[in-house]
């Protein structure tokens, strides 16, 4: 079910009906009928994946509670019969057992996940490597890789993590966990959300609320504005820069991919404010996903700021556990012993930095692109890491004012561009592509001569206009976010009619513009993730 049709708008009446009419003990019963038949309409061959998941997961983390509650018990009535050698002894057997669990349920899932994503790239690999012996392996797998499924594997895997690691008791009831699995809102693009966020906001009573209602309703307007009248307008210019660079003028290649910066952000962010509009309606608070991203003053920053659930997920699961690893923390200090303090400090974030990034790549896509792209952001994230120290002498040297507005400016605009090229790496096609783009622009040096090469790309200057205006205005709401929520700061300053003539505009914009460009084109970009 596309979210762009009226058929969703549809499902999503019939939703809030049954929820507010229902009694409150049925609310998440309704929420997990609706996520599985959203799901079910998605590819209804594909839901036994789902399903192998959540109650794999649930069985795995329901052992490990029960084993860890029983260790206490068992260790508590028997303190006095026993030495701490044996208690001990007794600890780490029910560790062992529980991780075997855990490592077991994690392998069968990480396993699925990674057969319907890599399959094609690892054959790809091995029919390369079979041909410099004259051999060949086919490709004979036609599979269809099930909806979401990177982002509910993340999800139950960081919920059978927290478990073991005693931040969560595990959940008894099945069809509860199948929900925390399955919530349709965030299933094809996120939040990747966290077991003790999210359950409290599903499971609890909710009453049906104006204000809940009304901003809700507001936000969902905004985020379809964002989606088909930004993001579906500038796709058509980016797939003709991307199809034809290598015949476009270097300024006219970096517009494109410029263009495809501000179409990723509108598509994507588009997309959470539909859903967490969407939820507020509901009352449910769901997890927020972006902090004004391209205000930021470095990479680093700006992975804290863009998709934020899934640089936390990566923060916790991946670059923590091996950060901290006993093998990674005796590297660091042998290490420190012969090649100097600083390398010594520095050497385990910078193995689980480029761990955390090559498997962030591999999570965006199974290609070389994507491998790059995340090579080249973990690459700029340790150098900067590991030049903290120069950086700063070279500041006090230069004496930069680091508060003022020039310097924040430079940086802004220097995180911006290098955010925006390492962006389009992956998404003009093949590396080479990709690597063909950035050549383009810096040796197709020629000026335009009129506004039809500067802009070859663009056909109708009327839809040109509406994207511009798009642009402007989310800049103003990432300025007025500052302060806090927007639609807050309406409410208090401007009266009810201007409030929704400001959102008639939109809903107009939506119909005139956004309706015919939203009609040949596909989902939301990151839904291909």
């Amino acid at each position: 079910m596309s979210i762009l049709s009226v058929s969703f708008l549809l499902f999503v009446l019939g939703l809030c009906v049954l929820y507010f009419a229902l009694p409150k003990r049925f609310q998440w019963w309704v929420l997990l009928a609706f996520s599985l038949a959203f799901y079910a309409l998605g590819g209804l061959l594909n839901l036994p994946w789902l399903l192998l998941t959540a109650f794999s997961t649930w069985g795995a983390a329901r052992y490990i509670q029960s084993r860890a509650d029983a260790e206490k018990t068992w260790l508590k009535e028997h303190k006095a019969e026993t030495t701490k050698e044996e208690r001990s002894a007794y600890k780490a057997r029910g560790k062992a057992a529980r991780r075997r669990v855990m490592v077991l349920c994690l392998l069968l899932n990480v396993a699925v996940l990674c057969a319907f994503k890599y399959i094609h790239f690892l054959l790809a690999q091995a029919n390369a490597l079979a041909g410099i012996f004259g051999g060949a392996v086919k490709d004979s797998i036609r599979w269809v890789v099930p909806l979401g499924i990177s982002f509910y594997t993340f999800q139950t895997v960081g919920y059978l993590c927290d478990v073991y690691w005693g931040k969560a008791r595990a959940e008894q009831n099945p069809m509860k966990l199948l929900l925390f699995t399955s919530f349709f809102p965030q299933i094809t693009q996120g939040p990747i959300s966290a077991w003790n966020d999210l359950a409290p906001e599903l499971f609890s009573p909710h009453s049906l609320d104006y204000d809940h209602f009304s901003l809700g309703a507001q936000r969902m307007i905004w985020g379809f504005f964002k989606k088909m009248v930004v993001a579906n307008l500038l796709a058509g210019y980016v797939q003709k820069v991307f199809v034809g660079y290598h015949s476009y003028a270097g300024l006219a290649a970096f517009l494109g991919a410029l263009c495809y910066a501000a179409q990723i952000y509108a598509d994507f962010s588009g997309y959470m404010d539909i859903m967490c509009g969407l939820c507020q309606i509901l009352g449910i608070r769901l997890t927020e996903n972006f902090d004004r991203p391209y205000f930021s003053k470095s990479i680093a920053e700006y992975w804290r700021r863009w998709h934020m659930s899934l640089g936390t997920w990566f923060k916790n699961y991946v670059y923590y556990p091996i950060a901290m690893a006993k093998w990674n923390q005796k590297l660091g200090k042998s290490a420190r012993k012969r090649l100097g303090k600083a390398f010594g400090n520095y050497l385990p974030a910078t193995v689980a930095l480029v761990a955390t990034w090559l498997a962030t790549g591999l999570w965006h896509g199974a290609s070389w692109s994507y491998i790059a792209w995340g090579g080249i952001n973990g690459l700029f994230i340790i150098f900067s890491m590991w030049m903290e120290g120069p950086y700063a002498k070279w500041k006090q040297t230069l004496r930069i004012n680091e508060n003022s507005w020039l310097w924040r400016a430079f940086q802004v605009g220097r995180t911006f561009l290098l955010v925006t090229f390492i962006k389009v790496l992956p998404e003009v096609g093949t590396l080479g592509q990709g690597l063909g783009l950035w050549k383009r622009i810096f040796t197709a040096l020629s000026l335009p001569r009129s506004l039809g090469e500067l802009l070859p790309f663009v056909d109708n200057y009327r839809n040109l206009c509406a994207v511009l205006f798009g642009i402007c205005l989310m800049l103003a709401v990432s300025l007025l976010q500052r302060r806090g929520s927007v639609r807050e700061q309406l409410r208090r300053r401007l009266p009810y009619g201007v409030r929704m003539a400001i959102f008639v505009l939109l809903f107009f914009l939506i119909i005139y513009f956004g309706v015919p460009a939203s009609g040949g084109l596909g989902g939301f970009l990151y839904a291909e993730f």
